[in-house]
């Protein structure tokens, strides 16, 4: 049995599950890397990763680099002696970190790999439209997300499921299946494959203004799995065309309605408690909206102090 010192690298809540559950499991954690404290807000107060307040309050070794080659730092990782680097959603590692331990770095992804390679592999496989998608640990090699898989667990998408559920579930799966892979390595036991290229394979883009704008050309599917694909970050967005306003709204929750009809692609239709949008293939039934400036409310609560006028529509 190995005596593992290991190196937890990682910055948002989805690794925070799997330091935790290495933390419980007793495991020896030398050392853990996130991201330096960011302005975040109106005071542009400096904010703290939510892996630097979880290791603030398991007493870890923290080191927060801003440059991941700078000797300083560099020296400091060396010194922690680790044999075993783990990495949950951080960032590209330059090859003197990832190749320092002597039982390497493995990386735990958010996917079927070699499908969703990439930054926003939750949010593209909904918004693919996949039903199943899972969880991956692999060695980090010269590539993002290339290197030689350890272990690999599929889970079904629900039919209605958005981004946000889909990430609790993936973090959980995830955190065990790093236990899984830590447990290999500590026995020594850990059988790799590589990755199979092919022409198929999809990306998991990182996700901007444009990828997130709603196309209400796009069939209703596709439309329905934006939506829900980009909820509840960063929300899928479009402009509201209201008499001689044009607002930038987003749109956090909606259901589909397989109809024939004869309205205007794009059009709104609204009762006193619905608001509807017309697409390819049927309508949008918009249950969660924000407007500019304003909080996120549900579509009764719109209507009860928003008047939208004759021939209003979605673009």
């Amino acid at each position: 049995m190995r005596d593992l010192r290991i190196v937890f690298m990682g910055t948002p809540d989805f690794a925070v599950s799997t330091l935790k559950t290495l933390v419980e499991h007793d495991y020896n954690i030398v050392g853990v890397i996130t991201a330096p404290d960011k302005p975040a807000g109106r005071g542009r107060r400096l904010k703290e990763s939510a892996v630097k307040k979880y290791a603030k309050a398991a007493g870890l070794h923290l080191l927060q680099p801003k440059n991941l080659k700078d000797e300083a730092f560099l020296d400091d990782l060396k010194s922690l002696k680790a044999n075993l680097q783990i990495v949950v959603a951080f960032r590209m590692l330059p090859k003197v970190v990832w190749q320092m331990p002597k039982y390497g770095t493995f990386n735990l992804h958010a996917s079927l790999l070699p499908n969703y390679r990439g930054a926003a592999p939750i949010n593209w496989a909904i918004i693919n439209g996949e039903t199943t998608t899972g969880v991956s640990t692999f060695f980090i090699d010269e590539k993002i997300d290339t290197g030689e898989m350890i272990l690999q667990e599929e889970v079904a998408i629900e039919p209605d499921e958005n981004a946000g559920t889909l990430h609790d579930k993936l973090m959980y799966l995830g955190s065990e299946m790093v236990l899984k892979t830590v447990k290999l390595i500590e026995i020594n036991n850990v059988e790799t494959t590589p990755q199979v290229e092919n022409n198929d394979i999809k990306t998991a883009y990182k996700l901007n203004k444009d990828n997130c704008k709603i196309d209400w050309n796009d069939n209703i599917d596709n439309i329905f799995n934006k939506i829900r694909g980009l909820s509840p970050y960063p929300a899928a967005w479009c402009e509201l065309v209201n008499g001689k306003d044009v607002l930038k709204v987003k749109i956090y929750e909606a259901e589909k309605e397989i109809e024939t009809h004869n309205n205007e692609i794009g059009s709104i239709i609204t009762t006193k408690k619905t608001i509807k949008v017309a697409v390819d293939g049927g309508h949008i039934n918009i249950l969660k909206i924000k407007l500019p400036g304003k909080k996120l409310m549900d579509a009764v609560s719109l209507l009860n102090g928003y008047k939208f006028e004759n021939n209003s529509k979605m673009r």
